[in-house]
C-alpha cells in the first residue's frame, strides 16, 4: 500500500498532551495494530493541516520525531513512508490469532459502555485510568 496511508490524525487540544506528540502516539499505535505497514506513506504535511488545522511546524515535528526513532523515512520530494511497524499487534497471523479473544471482549466492553450513555471520550479516559492503574500496580512489585 505505497499511496497514502488509512490514517487519519485526531488531535485533542484540551488533552494536555503536546500536539506532535499525539501524532507520534497515534502513528505509533497505527503501527501496532497494523493499520500502518513498511512502505506506506503518511499523510503530507499539507494534508494533517487542512484536517487538523494544525501548525505544518507540529506535523513535521512529529514527523522528525518518528525518523529519529526509526519508525518512517522521509524521501525528498516523495513524502514520509513507514521503514518498519512495532511489532506487536497486528504483524502476523499468530499475533491476530493471540489477541482475538482479548479484542472480543474489549469491543463487548465497549459496546457496554456506549450502552450504559458514556461518550467516547468518557470510554477513553476510563479505559486510560484503569490501563495506567493496572500498569502502574505492576511496575511498583
Amino acid at each position: 500500500m505505497s499511496a497514502s496511508a488509512a490514517v487519519e490524525f485526531r488531535i485533542d487540544r484540551r488533552s494536555g498532551v503536546a500536539t506532535y506528540l499525539q501524532i507520534v502516539q497515534q502513528t505509533k499505535q497505527a503501527l501496532r495494530l497494523g493499520v500502518l505497514e513498511p512502505g506506506d506513506r503518511l499523510p503530507t504535511a499539507r494534508e494533517v493541516v487542512e484536517a487538523t488545522a494544525i501548525n505544518p511546524n507540529t506535523v513535521l515535528k512529529a514527523y522528525r520525531e518518528l525518523e529519529r526513532e526509526g519508525l518512517v523515512e522521509a524521501r525528498r520530494g516523495l513524502g514520509t513512508f513507514v521503514r518498519r511497524t512495532l511489532g506487536t499487534l497486528g504483524d502476523t497471523a499468530d499475533a491476530t490469532a493471540a489477541d482475538a479473544p482479548l479484542r472480543t471482549e474489549l469491543a463487548d466492553w465497549a459496546r457496554r459502555a456506549r450502552e450504559a450513555g458514556l461518550e467516547k471520550d468518557d470510554v477513553g479516559a476510563l479505559f486510560t485510568a484503569v490501563l495506567d492503574s493496572t500498569y502502574k500496580e505492576e511496575k511498583e512489585r
